[in-house]
């Protein structure tokens, strides 16, 4: 899969959610993940049974004004709001970090203000917040991830996705470039 993305919350008070949710990103492939203004006992998180990390960055950002994402990531909140578009029908970037709101509770104003993106994942009311991280980032990987694009009957498999082809190198201004 191309790109890269991370994944956080601002405002988590509960360890086991941020435990639950870094396991989650460490097993589907995430660059880093991160935590903003979190309740000061959520580091010790003793559901994160593969240490997410000591494999992947984790930034304890102590504000949003603290928050320093990598040039070109997109910013992708998760929320329940009416004018948020819809997980199934959202185009996910190359590179992004999506960021949850907290438990009871919502991303605040100047964090979704922030988001160049929001998406809500179609329920009926809110879920717990590593559960949700979770379907974003299968979402992300059923998506991004070349898999073989899925039969129109029940069962499978499904077709194999067509191999890119990026054609000859190209000149430019007498230099060859491309590999």
């Amino acid at each position: 899969m191309r790109g890269y993305f991370g994944i956080g919350v601002e405002g988590i008070s509960k360890p086991m959610n941020l435990g639950n949710l870094m396991r989650s990103a460490h097993a589907f492939g995430a660059s880093f993940v991160f935590t903003i203004d979190a309740y000061y006992k959520v580091r010790e998180a003793k559901s994160d049974t593969s240490k997410a990390p000591e494999h992947i960055p984790y930034h304890a950002w102590d504000s949003l004004d603290d928050m320093a994402l990598p040039r070109g990531c997109r910013l992708v909140g998760v929320e329940l709001l009416d004018d948020a578009v819809d997980l199934p029908s959202f185009r996910h970037p190359t590179q992004a970090a999506y960021v949850l709101g907290p438990e009871r509770g919502s991303l605040s104003p100047e964090l979704v203000e922030r988001c160049e993106f929001v998406l809500k994942i179609p329920t009926a009311f809110c879920i717990n917040v590593a559960t949700a991280g979770a379907i974003v980032m299968y979402d992300r990987v059923r998506t991004l991830g070349g898999f073989d694009v899925p039969p129109v009957a029940p069962g499978g498999p499904g077709q194999p996705m067509d191999k890119s082809e990026f054609g000859n190198p190209v000149l430019r201004r007498g230099k060859l470039t491309g590999s």
